[in-house]
């Protein structure tokens, strides 16, 4: 049952995007319409463009590159692979129009929490402002624009989480997969080992020899070699931004440092498209005398009125929110509220609001000395990057053109030349910056390894240029024959006597399914699907697959290298009552499965509702580029 989870990872895929935090820092999206050339979908009216998409791609590789390491070309740009992205990259849109719609909004608190919980922004576990802000400069993101993105994405949550929450397993469904999972099954062993059949294998004269010269490659050692080699990041350069930069750079950019009035505001919706558009306008007519009558009242009125999903369960609290988020005639009348006020009925396409004041920031222009630690750390970002892009271009030509040597690069550049130990071709991502694939290609191309130069200068990471040089090399060679017989030799016999084995242990199990059992089975082992630790991995499936209706059941497995194994299932109990702990997170498990079940339903459900249209040859050509 918990194997469709592992299984299905279509829906797992949805679920983790949905469910838990998508920016996870750096995975955030704008739902912008936005770059040139022909858009790859259009999501009803919201549009995917080929920069978007092409980000998207680039920040998925990124990000599993960092997780894995260097990794195959082929999986990280494949039809399969960039139609997974577009697939999240429509679900998001959907989702985002979908609480747009039902105007589900993600209070200040809520944005503040989310932020201070990621692990990024946090400095020995707790929040740091300063690693906040200089982690987003590095981004090239600004605070006020990284947290409308996070607060977009949290009301994409609410909904997902109500929709993942509405999945439900019945209580009968739940004990019959926990009984499941618990059954005890009765079942004795009996192994027929390989050595007990190597004594009986013959090799034909010349085995070794034979197997050997059809195998030559397995015995193959590759070329090896030990390098010298040197780094460039930014962070080997060093910049300074002085005192006077900065203030010419905030007096230029002022108008990036107004914070805009924003306004807070309680409200309570009755839906026009529930009860038709007479009946609610009589209803909030209704509703707003109640209101009248009990000011004070404004909160619990809306969690007993309010047709909001979003918003009625925290009294129609809507957080604080500036011109231009809310639909015209909503965020006109509140506007012209003073704190405190109540509005009259205001109309708009959703229905009919009733609004409240509660709160209100003023405009203003941050000082310099709130925003000095962010400007500098900009202009030493714009600097460092200017920096690194002119000594790129000279490190380059430097390895190139002073190719017997790395001396003179890391001198200027005041490099540390670093040796590492035998490396080979294959690219490991354990081998850090040597691990990259390109550099190793470079590494061992005929020009370096023959007249001993330089390789050229090799990105193997974003703004990482690596050069390096052969320092010792050991050419690629076959080991002899001699030193390998014996090795071979035990190769091939054991692989015979695993074929007897199987062999035997094929006809005793026939016998024993005609009803001929004489073996000498050994002790009663007792396993559950959630304990199969007695049990070898190829044989747990067989075991649970056998018909306890039938009893006793006979089956065979063959075990690779070790023999073949027979098994005898005698009997099928109920399991021991579980533990309080283990129930509950078996239940867990089942609620995840439905919850994800459930999202991916409806994701089906809003494709159908809001039109999505993929231009097949625009997500085609994007894969050349």
């Amino acid at each position: 049952m918990f194997d469709a989870v592992r299984n299905n990872k279509k829906i797992v895929q949805v679920f983790l995007v949905l469910i838990a935090l998508p920016f996870a820092f750096f995975g955030v999206e704008s739902f912008r319409d936005g770059g040139a050339g022909v858009d790859v979908a259009k999501v009803g009216e919201v549009k995917i463009s080929q920069q978007e998409f092409q980000q998207a791609v680039r920040e998925q590789q990124d990000r599993l590159r960092g997780q894995l390491g260097e990794l195959d070309p082929k999986v990280l740009d494949n039809p399969e692979f960039r139609q997974a992205i577009l697939d999240d990259l429509i679900d998001q849109r959907l989702l985002f129009q979908e609480a747009r719609k039902r105007h589900l909004f993600a209070s200040d608190d809520a944005v503040r929490q989310a932020i201070m919980a990621v692990e990024a922004f946090q400095d020995n576990g707790q929040f740091s402002q300063q690693r906040y802000e200089a982690l987003l400069s590095a981004q090239g993101m600004s605070p006020a624009g990284f947290e409308a993105q996070v607060r977009q994405d949290l009301a994409l949550q609410q909904l997902a989480g109500t929709i993942g929450r509405s999945g439900i397993v019945s209580q009968r469904v739940t004990d019959k997969v926990l009984a499941l999972q618990s059954e005890a099954r009765h079942v004795q062993e009996f192994v027929l080992p390989v050595e007990n059949y190597v004594a009986k294998v013959k090799l034909e004269d010349g085995a070794a020899k034979k197997f050997y010269d059809e195998n030559t490659e397995q015995f193959r050692t590759p070329d090896q070699a030990k390098v010298e080699y040197v780094v460039l990041t930014p962070e080997s350069l060093a910049v300074e931004v002085s005192e006077a930069e900065i203030k010419a750079w905030y007096d230029g950019h002022k108008e990036r440092y107004q914070q805009p009035e924003e306004r807070r505001a309680s409200h309570i919706l009755i839906a026009a498209e529930k009860l038709g558009k007479d009946k609610a306008r009589q209803k909030a007519e209704e509703v707003l005398r109640e209101v009248q009558a009990k000011p004070a009242a404004f909160a619990e009125l809306a969690r007993k009125h309010s047709d909001d999903p979003g918003s009625a369960s925290q009294g129609g609290d809507l957080g604080f929110f500036g011109r231009g988020m809310m639909v015209k005639p909503f965020e006109d009348a509140t506007f012209a509220l003073r704190d405190g006020e109540v509005s009259g009925i205001v109309e708009s396409d959703f229905g009919f609001h009733i609004i409240k004041l509660t709160g209100q920031h003023v405009a203003r222009e941050k000082p310099l000395a709130e925003v000095r630690g962010e400007i500098e750390r900009e202009l030493k970002s714009s600097a460092v990057a200017r920096k690194f892009a002119e000594a790129a271009e000279s490190f380059s030509n430097m390895v190139y053109e002073q190719s017997d040597s790395l001396q003179p690069v890391a001198d200027q550049f005041k490099l540390k030349i670093q040796r590492s130990d035998w490396i080979g071709r294959e690219a490991n991502p354990a081998a850090g910056v040597l691990g990259n694939a390109k550099l190793l290609a470079a590494v061992f191309s005929d020009d370096t390894i023959q007249n001993k130069r330089n390789t050229e200068a090799v990105e193997v990471a974003q703004n990482t240029l690596v050069a390096a040089r052969i320092a010792e090399y050991q050419p690629a060679s076959v080991q002899p024959l001699a030193g390998l017989q014996a090795t071979i030799e035990k190769l091939l016999v054991n692989q015979e006597a695993q074929k007897l084995a199987r062999a035997d242990g094929e006809a005793r199990l026939a016998a024993l399914q005609s009803g001929t059992d004489k073996l000498a089975w050994g002790a009663d082992k007792v396993v559950s699907r959630m304990d199969t630790r007695l049990l070898p991995p190829q044989a747990a499936p067989l075991v649970f697959r056998m018909d306890k209706s039938k009893l006793p059941g006979y089956a065979g497995v063959d075990l690779p290298g070790k023999g073949y194994a027979l098994y005898r299932l005698s009997k099928v109990t109920p399991g021991a009552a579980l533990d309080t702990a283990r129930r509950q997170g078996l239940q867990g498990q089942l609620r995840s499965l439905a919850a994800q079940q459930e999202v991916a339903m409806y994701l089906s459900a809003l494709r159908a509702r809001y039109k999505v249209d993929v231009n097949q040859k625009a997500l085609a050509s994007s894969s050349e580029r």
